[in-house]
């Protein structure tokens, strides 16, 4: 399959913006390995057989799960949560196009619904479900506490569709408390318009935004 990275971007105005604002271009300098968790969301097949900017982050993914489980961090994957399709899912979407969406995270046990490439610490990594878009919605996903009951207070947002279920996730986040961080190259959405736009969302509102590069720095310094 092909793979291809977003040409992501975030305006060098808004980097001005937030430096004139709190003196520095990045909100979170320093990041605890051990209060910290890489959050990847639904990395599942359905949504990367025909978009190669999900199969593109995949090796970006990889690395961080590696760095920030060898460093003492936590290692979240999160996979859509099967059932039947909500009455309002189907009002929204039709009958045809939600039941597709409510069988996206596909069937049998977690580990084997993820992207097939990932290796996964079975013995330390946490795979759950979520029954809502966003990963930190509370009643809809166990992510908070789970992470709450370890001192987790950093997250980093990875996965797919960036302007969808991960912005939903860093908001929630965010308005949950913890420090956000998207990683701007572990994010897949279908445009780069699209990608881009959430980025600013994020960097300009809920969190920081940062490179895979730069979070393994963080996390390794």
């Amino acid at each position: 399959m092909e793979r291809l990275v977003h040409a992501w971007r975030i305006e060098e105005r808004e980097y001005r913006r937030q430096e004139s604002r709190r003196g520095r271009r990045h909100a979170y300098e320093r990041l605890v390995p051990e209060r910290t968790a890489l959050i990847v969301v639904d990395m599942v097949p359905f949504f990367g057989e025909d978009n190669p900017y999900v199969a593109g982050i995949v090796p970006n993914i990889a690395r961080l799960a590696y760095a920030v489980r060898k460093a003492g961090g936590a290692v979240v994957w999160v996979l859509p949560k099967a059932g039947p399709p909500s009455d309002a899912m189907v009002e929204f979407y039709g009958a045809k196009q939600a039941a597709v969406f409510a069988g996206s995270g596909g069937s049998g046990p977690l580990r084997d619904r993820l992207w097939p490439e990932f290796e996964v610490d079975e013995a330390v990594d946490l795979i759950v479900e979520k029954s809502a878009s966003s990963a930190f919605f509370p009643g809809r996903s166990p992510v908070p506490q789970l992470l709450e009951e370890r001192g987790i207070d950093s997250v980093l947002i990875t996965g797919t569709v960036t302007n969808v279920c991960c912005e939903a996730s860093a908001r929630d986040a965010s308005t949950l408390g913890f420090r956000v961080v998207m990683v701007a190259d572990a994010n897949a959405a279908r445009r780069d318009e699209d990608h881009n736009a959430t980025l600013y969302t994020i960097y300009r509102t809920f969190g920081d935004v940062r490179t895979t590069d730069e979070v393994i720095e963080l996390v390794t310094a």
